[in-house]
């Protein structure tokens, strides 16, 4: 099958799937005519991999993920430890926004929001603390 079609079986754009082949995720065969050739197997991985991809691994994890997968040897635990540092890494991104959020509601409670020109906002921006100014 072509490109196409296996970005409309795989669910990736033709880009993405390119992108996987420059980077040695997916081998395509190639036709005489040297237009890629997908073959159903090409089509899982990259399967595979969009949904890897939208729980948020990253490339080097789907790697890893896409070899223990091909590998009828594997150990669960290898798959499992992959999950766990991911796990952890997201729980370290919700906190930082969780963080991040916090500050800027602050700023904004604290931000007057009228005609004058002093804005808690601006001034955290601009020199990395917030001012000693009351609002009003």
């Amino acid at each position: 099958m072509n490109i196409g079609e296996a970005a409309a079986r795989s669910g990736l754009p033709p880009k993405t799937i390119r992108y996987y082949e420059e980077i040695g995720l997916v081998n395509p065969a190639r036709d005489t005519n040297g237009y890629r050739a997908f073959r159903e197997s090409d089509v899982h991985k990259l399967s595979f991999l969009e949904r890897a991809r939208a729980l948020g691994f990253t490339i080097g994890d789907c790697r890893a993920l896409l070899s223990l997968w091909e590998d009828d040897s594997r150990a669960s635990a290898d798959v499992k430890a992959i999950a766990r540092e991911h796990l952890a890494e997201i729980d370290a991104k919700i906190s930082s926004l969780r963080q991040m959020r916090k500050t800027l509601d602050d700023l904004i409670g604290k931000c007057a929001g009228d005609d004058r020109p002093e804005c808690p906002i601006i001034e955290r921006f601009a020199h990395g603390a917030e001012p000693v100014t009351e609002t009003r």
